[in-house]
């Protein structure tokens, strides 16, 4: 019991480490120039990390969303193409990202599922630890590289990231099948209206040529009476009487 309690002291003190690490990095974030946030927000990989909207906007998770709110303004201001016109390409796609990640934050649903994945990985991060300090423990060894509060909180971080990816690559994956369900349905009903069309166009054809076929009858019908009627007096003509010779 005293073990247990020991150890879960031990991983709490680990976790203050863990976000006061995080607290000096939104401080000196907080100091950057335009062109550093800029350069800091397209840095190489950052398609991957700016899923996080924590990191895109340097704040604890757990900071009201008014605080946040504030943050992104001061941020987006920083980072605003009218304000680095020298840069104004990059400028921009900086300030979408800063945009993006405040749109995630500022919506309570999208907010919540961000939090889930924070707690999820420092969940998943701690059992992972566990199980790697059993295995130590088994090798004769005190220590693991995560004891360090800079190499657990770095554990901590990149399992977010790898959450927030597979989250993204789950949602667009739904995005495409459903794009492709959309256009399945759309081509079935183009195939319909095709049909539709052909069917009409066919039955118009039909009703347009209903009198010619009307009249060919009648004219059918009358010449085969005309006919009939010739046949039948020719038929019952009476023979001309000759005279008798005696």
């Amino acid at each position: 019991m005293e073990a247990n309690s020991s150890k879960s002291k031990d991983e709490e003190i680990r976790f203050e480490s863990f976000y006061t690490e995080v607290k000096e990095i939104e401080k000196r974030d907080s100091v950057l120039t335009s062109k550093q946030q800029i350069d800091r927000l397209l840095r190489p990989g950052s398609t991957y990390l700016n899923l996080n909207p924590f990191e895109v906007l340097q704040i604890d998770p757990e900071l009201p969303i008014d605080e946040v709110k504030k943050k992104y303004r001061r941020l987006s201001i920083l980072v605003h193409p009218d304000k680095n016109q020298d840069d104004a390409e990059r400028a921009q796609q900086a300030f979408e990202a800063v945009n993006k990640a405040w749109k995630v934050l500022e919506n309570e649903v999208t907010r919540k599922k961000c939090m889930e994945v924070i707690e999820e990985a420092k969940g998943r991060t701690d059992i992972m630890l566990a199980e790697k300090r059993k295995k130590a423990k088994k090798e004769g060894k005190d220590r693991i590289p995560e004891d360090d509060p800079e190499k657990y909180r770095h554990a901590i971080y990149v399992l977010t990231m790898k959450l927030f990816a597979d989250m993204e690559r789950k949602r667009r994956d739904l995005a495409e099948r459903d794009q492709e369900e959309r256009k399945r349905k759309r081509e079935a009903e183009i195939e319909e209206e095709e049909l539709n069309k052909a069917q009409k166009e066919w039955q118009k054809n039909f009703e347009e040529s209903r009198q010619n076929r009307v009249d060919s009858w009648q004219s059918f019908q009358a010449n085969t009476k005309k006919s009939k009627s010739s046949k039948k007096i020719k038929m019952f003509r009476p023979p001309q009487n000759k005279p008798e010779s005696r």
